[in-house]
């Protein structure tokens, strides 16, 4: 994924039209490669335990992380014991690890060690879901289901339930990569077991769905923590102050309007998704409050300022999700 998105993948210019060849070669590989995993001619990995795997079918960020945590809850209520696996992008460390409590953002990555923190439950992190998944299992034999993490296009990885998180926003031109931002077609969510809107569908695009059940989802936050672990506030402790939002995340935008909305008189500094903040980056407007989400707090707490804050977020999805999985993950899983 890259760090910025090019600016072209909203529209179809000229600058896309020119990489549309390369966007073909690229539907083609990606189709004959999901081909030879449906023909069995390329074996999945089965694991000994039942597979829900969350993901996209763009670059960019969704809103996967929340979901994430969203359903590690609602599995632990249904007598679960979840396990996450994710690629760990961004981190250095090499193989199939599994992520240690406060992990080092910049040997895990960001996500992993963000959803270690907020799901409370084991994370492991490789390129090779498969093999990161048998290292969670031999670590922590309790698990009994595993949640992969951005893991649509992973076919390696057989899955029991397959969760799409749409963000319509991040889907700008429709065309494939190079030149827009899908890693698969629109087509591909008629396939999965459940699609989660995060905001409003277009009617082209909910046509296209056929019938697959959709469930929209929006997330709040209700307080702010300080990062060097001191006070929580609510927004009306910012309000008649200038505040400063920082977020690199796939849609910074969104964050800077939800602050927004609540009152705060935001000036923005967005940043590339998975951006490796330094210490440099927040040395701006020395006293006045700077706000960040939480993927981009677990990579600022070691050298923030004292009025640095976090704003957890949590992913409210429609009633009736959490029942379908659960029905889809005890009763559609193969016998053999």
């Amino acid at each position: 994924m890259p760090r910025s998105a090019p600016a072209f993948w909203q529209s179809r210019s000229l600058a896309a039209v020119l990489l549309l060849p390369l966007s073909g070669l690229f539907l083609l590989l990606a189709a004959a490669r999901r081909r030879l995993f449906r023909l069995g001619i390329r074996r999945a990995v089965r694991l000994p335990v039942p597979v829900i795997v969350v993901g996209n079918i763009a670059v960019g960020g969704s809103g996967k992380t929340p979901v994430v945590e969203w359903l590690v809850a609602r599995l632990r209520e249904a007598g679960f014991t979840p396990g996450v696996v994710s690629r760990g992008y961004g981190g250095k460390i090499a193989g199939a690890v599994i992520v240690p409590p406060h992990g080092d953002v910049r040997l895990f990555g960001d996500e992993p060690v963000l959803l270690a923190r907020l799901a409370a439950c084991p994370v492991a992190v490789g390129a090779d879901r498969p093999a990161a998944a048998l290292a969670l299992l031999q670590a922590h034999p309790e698990c009994d289901v595993i949640v992969a993490d951005d893991g649509l296009q992973h076919y390696r990885l057989a899955r029991d339930v397959e969760i799409a998180v749409v963000d319509e926003r991040t889907l700008g031109n429709r065309w494939l990569l190079p030149a827009g931002p899908l890693r698969e077609r629109p087509g591909r969510l008629r396939d999965v077991d459940i699609v989660i809107a995060h905001g409003a569908l277009s009617p082209v695009l909910s046509s296209l769905l056929d019938g697959r059940p959709v469930y929209a989802m929006h997330l709040d936050g209700g307080e702010f923590r300080r990062l060097d672990g001191g006070a929580c506030r609510t927004a009306e402790a910012f309000r008649g102050r200038r505040v400063h939002g920082v977020a690199g995340i796939g849609r910074p935008e969104r964050f800077f309007a939800q602050l927004a909305r609540m009152g705060l008189d935001v000036v923005p500094h967005p940043f590339p998704d998975h951006h490796p903040f330094t210490a440099a980056d927040l040395d701006f407007a020395p006293g006045e409050p700077k706000i960040l989400t939480s993927k981009d707090a677990v990579k600022c707490a070691s050298f923030a300022s004292a009025d640095t804050w976090e704003f957890p977020v949590k992913a409210h999805i429609a009633a009736g999700a959490a029942e379908r999985i659960l029905e889809k993950l005890t009763h559609g899983r193969p016998t053999a």
